[in-house]
């Protein structure tokens, strides 16, 4: 399919077949829908019990399901429904002697029935993905100045305005943690929490490495120069699920913030650093006044950083038993480039080149993502069909 700037996207791997015969399902597909609708029933007959309404957590999972599998089920209705419709009318153009009239009525109403069909699959193949338990959750967005020095510095802060401008148009609430500026007015690193609908599910394709070709305003000769940085997006842990830290294995810090805090927060040591010494991984706030609130704060960005490292961990080795179209989201991969002097765009996972760089840097992320879970989804499918 191509993209609207002549760009291939990954093709939605279809199982409505538009030809002459009534459009059916695959085996795979077919057998999952059908396990949907045999467990709505299951679950209307729990829901009707007393003993399950005297339970609220398990009243509660239960709706939750039931919600989930009755959107399915309905969803593969409609689309019985349509793929019934057009079955009549193809046979309906085949009866010999039908007028004209009829014969284009009965035409149009077989196109509009396939293309329900079409519609429907694509509207089930997205309910039936696995879904990510994180994707809802909140997330932190961590940006880091790689090579380049000062340029990168200053796209780090670029990047970080990309993503918030994103955030406002999304109404997501954006908080700073943490940040380390450098002399340009740049960010050496610089940490955002990030909550609202759908966060991670949104944001979590944009790890990796983020390359700009530019002009720097300190090239006093015009030349174009390449620096890099480096995205990290981690779900929020859950509470109930975060990775157990050893106190004994932590080391905490204090020392007065840096950066625009006001004058309170240069005469108080209420900034946070905790380091895990297993790891060497370090984590640190400093964007409130109180420094149990860092702590706090810090203490969650550890757990996600470690649960990152394992699940980069996990996600290597499943890399290496298939494709991995969006790669891992390993920092050392160069994703994406932002080609300045061209107002070009290229997302190198997916080989989409967007033409509208300064649309994109006021935080017009969505044909990007959009583009990115798409071909995820496409990814996905192409698994499922193929059993792994």
């Amino acid at each position: 399919m191509p993209h609207e700037n002549g760009h291939a996207l990954p093709l939605s791997i279809s199982f409505c077949v538009t030809t002459a015969d009534r459009p059916d399902v695959k085996t795979f597909l077919r057998a999952q829908l059908e396990r949907h609708a045999q467990r709505l029933q299951e679950l209307d007959f729990l829901l009707s019990r007393e003993d399950v309404m005297r339970d609220p957590q398990g009243f509660l999972r239960l709706s939750r399901e039931h919600t989930e599998v009755s959107a399915v089920t309905s969803r593969w209705m409609e689309y019985q429904q349509a793929s019934v419709d057009a079955h009549h009318s193809r046979e309906m153009l085949d009866e010999p002697g039908l007028g004209e009239d009829f014969r284009q009525m009965a035409l149009e109403e077989n196109q509009q029935a396939l293309a329900r069909c079409l519609r429907l699959e694509a509207d089930l193949q997205r309910m039936l993905l696995p879904k990510d338990p994180d994707d809802d959750r909140p997330a932190f967005l961590e940006i880091r100045a790689g090579t380049g020095g000062d340029e990168s510095a200053l796209f780090a802060a670029d990047l970080l305005r990309m993503y918030n401008r994103y955030a406002d148009q999304r109404g997501w609430r954006t908080e700073l943690l943490s940040e380390s500026p450098s002399e340009l007015g740049g960010y050496k690193e610089v940490v955002l929490r990030v909550s609202g609908e759908h966060v991670y599910g949104r944001l979590k394709f944009e790890s990796g490495g983020h390359r700009v070709q530019r002009v720097p305003a300190t090239e006093s000769q015009g030349r174009i120069h390449t620096s890099a940085c480096t995205v990290a997006v981690m779900p929020e842990p859950d509470e109930a699920q975060a990775v157990a830290i050893n106190p004994a294995d932590l080391r905490i810090d204090t020392f007065r913030a840096s950066g625009a805090g006001g004058q309170h927060i240069n005469k108080t040591d209420s900034a946070v650093r905790i380091t895990h010494l297993p790891t060497g991984i370090v984590a640190e706030c400093q964007d409130h006044r109180s420094q149990h609130r860092n702590k706090a704060r810090a203490l969650q960005v550890l757990a996600a950083r470690i649960a990152e490292r394992e699940r980069a961990h996990c996600s290597a080795q499943e890399a290496a038993t298939r494709k991995g179209l969006i790669g891992s989201g390993d920092r050392s991969d160069r994703i994406r480039t932002y080609n300045f002097p061209q107002g070009r765009l290229t997302d190198h996972r997916i080989n989409l080149t967007l033409y509208k760089l300064g649309a994109v840097m006021e935080g017009q992320l969505d044909d990007v993502l959009d583009a990115l879970q798409s071909a995820r989804e496409a990814e996905q499918i192409e698994a499922l069909e193929l059993g792994t």
